[in-house]
């Protein structure tokens, strides 16, 4: 399957890895593996969902922001891979939610990055997941994403 195809026809557009916030690489092989650092939701250069889940945004705007994260994610597999087109199989993504005491719906949020990732890769886009609620996440992001991809 020609990955970068269907992602224009999804009519989808895959960023630049964004620079990181800290002292750390955006993503890094170990042989036949890629694995991401947390990734936000930036947009067009800016953090676009700022608060937390549960107050600021609901569960479908949590849903929109792990999405993108997702997408800032695969332009890290992108920059190390060379295309999309080499990824074998999306092994695991972690979604941390920024969610406030009682928040319950962190799998719901972080299916916006699964549904995502299958819409593009089909099979080789199911993936091991754990979706995670916590007190606060760098620069106050909604959600950030890790994610680990087999390549060929």
């Amino acid at each position: 399957m020609n990955y970068e195809t269907r992602i224009k026809e999804l009519g989808l557009t895959i960023p630049d890895p964004p620079a990181p916030v800290a002292s750390y690489l955006p993503g890094l092989q170990a042989g036949q593996f890629i694995f991401t650092s947390g990734q936000l939701p930036f947009a067009n250069g800016r953090l676009a969902f700022v608060g937390r889940l549960g107050g600021d945004y609901t569960t479908q705007e949590g849903s929109e922001a792990a999405r993108l994260c997702a997408l800032n994610a695969l332009g890290v597999v992108r920059s190390l891979a060379g295309s999309l087109d080499r990824v074998k199989q999306v092994v695991k993504i972690t979604v941390f939610v920024n969610s406030l005491a009682g928040f319950t719906e962190q799998p719901q949020v972080a299916n916006g990055a699964s549904e995502l990732l299958q819409e593009i890769f089909g099979e080789a886009g199911r993936h091991a997941r754990s979706a995670v609620g916590v007190n606060a996440l760098p620069l106050g992001a909604a959600v950030e994403l890790e994610m680990v991809v087999m390549v060929k």
